[in-house]
């Protein structure tokens, strides 16, 4: 597990707990990694900043977002201590 600081105001930053599961967990290279985010940071900021970090191969358009065990919308804000999960599309037959 890595801690990353998004934004450099360690003031006012908040701790973010984020999960990822299959293509995502090996792009990142891990499977849980905390990091400080500004509150006004949105899921979508999140992604963005994290995809570029990792260089995630897929599109926000392409996942859904779960906050705290519950699938969220992208426009919903993120609370100090909130766990995130990115979740890749799951084929079944």
């Amino acid at each position: 597990m890595s801690v990353i600081d998004i934004n450099s105001n360690a003031d006012t930053l908040m701790n973010v707990n984020v999960l990822y599961f299959a293509s995502l967990a090996d792009e990142a290279n891990c499977h849980e990694e905390k990091v400080k985010i500004a509150p006004s940071t949105s899921l979508t900021d999140l992604y963005a900043q994290l995809s570029q970090k990792h260089r995630f191969s897929r599109p926000q358009s392409d996942l859904r977002v779960a906050v705290n065990d519950y699938f969220a919308k992208w426009t919903d804000k993120i609370q100090d201590g909130d766990s995130v999960v990115f979740i890749t599309p799951v084929a079944g037959g």
